[in-house]
């Protein structure tokens, strides 16, 4: 891992524990219910969506068996890498955030339920 990356990740831990401590952790279970249809929280078992496990930290159009558009492939090449903060962002309007990602899913509207599902996602993706 590059230096670069190693800061990135050091700080992403610090929002990840500030994150999970404001979120709502249960309410954010609640919402990934409209994310479960595509996505799972099993490693390596893909379904519309890829895996979410071990999401945070990880380079976008980057998990192994998985068909991403050319869009999140080069978004990942271009250093777009898995934050809390990022994740709040692109699932506001995923496809406004990468243009021409396969994700057709709306987003999630409400920051709340942004930052609920990103505090879940934190804990059921270590």
């Amino acid at each position: 891992m590059t230096s670069g990356r190693l800061a990135v990740v050091a700080a992403m831990f610090g929002a990840l524990a500030s994150t999970a401590d404001a979120a709502d952790v249960k309410r954010g279970k609640r919402v990934f219910n409209k994310c479960k249809a595509c996505h799972t929280l099993v490693a390596d078992k893909h379904r519309i969506g890829p895996s979410l496990v071990g999401i945070f930290g990880r380079a976008a159009g980057t998990m192994p068996k998985y068909r991403y558009s050319k869009a999140m492939k080069k978004a990942g090449v271009e250093g777009l890498i898995w934050t809390p903060e990022i994740m709040k962002e692109y699932l506001a309007k995923p496809r406004a955030y990468i243009r021409g990602t396969k994700m057709t899913f709306a987003g999630v509207k409400k920051e709340r339920d942004r930052d609920d599902l990103i505090a879940f996602l934190i804990e059921a993706t270590k």
